[in-house]
């Protein structure tokens, strides 16, 4: 059931980025003030365990008491996108996990990294990957995905999600509807998968379907045209967010678009008009990862459209998904410690897959 929101402003929509290794001030105002999300964190945020750890208790203590937690998250899938490293363990790409052929050891991976994460102070994983990688030639999938075959793959990126969750972690199905058979990197240009219908349906959207029927409680979204479908990138797509994610997949989580500040969607379109447009299709909330005028844009649009007839349903309809979302988040244990951790069983762990 979704929480009763009343006058939401853009900012509880966004899911903001910055520079540097501490919290600017106007950010923390920004989260004491209950114009945030919650924040996403890069490798360029991220130093010691120990200046993590005070970071993200930082970002937490800036919280309203008596509001829902913020979203503190990052991409830690393992492999080339692991945005923690050593001390703590080193992942192998999920490639090689799933390779393994045991739904209990990826589990377990699943569970040992939010372990990690969670003990540095973040509640979000944007992990598992539910892209299947069917192109050879795709520049930005590749080992990050659990397989080559559908069903496979989503048993492999599931297993890994109940490990996420079951560590306190929310989890959040990636790329939707499916991102492993472009041959572009979206994060340069607007990628375009030319399958037919048949095919996208039972390739490329199958683990989605599984994710839905699981409870995943988060999906992001693709900046991809699947021309099959409709001409619109998925992200700013009603025919995919609203009639096939709500409609037929009976999608009841979040949908939250990839970053605002990628080439596929920023060299098209105004930032107001992605998420105008976005919205209207059935997005919820927003990554604005880095750009502080995409950030204020992409603000602007959401107040702007908290009081247009023609898309304050929507607004208020995502925000309270968006606050239905953040009660389901564990508050951060200030008394939790990195060296607690286990890391020589996870080591081990990491080390069946390499």
């Amino acid at each position: 059931m979704l929480a009763h929101v009343t006058t939401p402003r853009g900012g509880e929509l966004l899911l903001f980025g910055f520079e540097g290794k501490t919290a600017p001030p106007e950010f923390l105002a920004r989260i004491a003030a209950g114009r945030a999300m919650g924040v996403i964190l890069f490798a360029r945020n991220l130093g010691t365990p120990d200046e993590i750890a005070a970071l993200t208790r930082a970002l937490h203590d800036a919280a309203p008491a008596d509001g829902p937690p913020i979203v503190v998250s990052l991409d830690q899938e393992g492999g080339r996108v692991q945005r923690i490293k050593a001390p703590l363990t080193l992942w192998p790409p999920m490639a090689r996990v799933a390779a393994v052929g045991d739904l209990a050891y990826t589990e377990a991976v699943g569970r040992a990294m939010a372990l990690e994460v969670d003990a540095l102070g973040f509640n979000v994983d944007y992990a598992p990957v539910l892209d299947v990688h069917t192109n050879p030639a795709n520049p930005v999938i590749g080992d990050r995905a659990f397989g080559t075959e559908a069903r496979g793959a989503a048993a492999q990126a599931l297993a890994f999600w109940r490990g996420l969750e079951s560590a306190g972690v929310r989890g959040c199905g990636k790329h939707f509807p499916g991102h492993g058979d472009t041959a572009t990197d979206s994060h340069h240009e607007l990628p375009r998968v030319d399958a037919d219908e048949a095919r996208l349906r039972a390739v490329e959207l199958a683990p989605f379907a599984a994710a839905a029927e699981a409870g995943v409680p988060m999906l992001m979204t693709a900046h991809v045209v699947y021309p099959a479908i409709d001409a619109e990138p998925a992200t700013m797509s009603k025919r995919w967010l609203g009639d096939i994610a709500r409609g037929e997949l009976r999608f009841s989580g979040l949908i939250v678009s990839d970053d605002l500040d990628m080439k596929a969607v920023h060299e098209r379109w105004s930032t107001g008009e992605v998420v105008r447009r976005s919205l209207a299709a059935g997005c919820d909330a927003f990554l604005a990862c880095r750009d502080p005028e995409v950030q204020r844009d992409a603000e602007e649009a959401l107040d702007f459209a908290a009081h247009d007839p023609a898309l304050a349903a929507r607004i208020v309809e995502s925000a309270a998904r968006v606050q239905t979302f953040r009660q389901s988040l564990r508050r951060f244990d200030k008394k939790s410690d990195w060296r607690a951790l286990p890391l020589a069983e996870h080591e081990k762990l990491a080390a069946r897959a390499r």
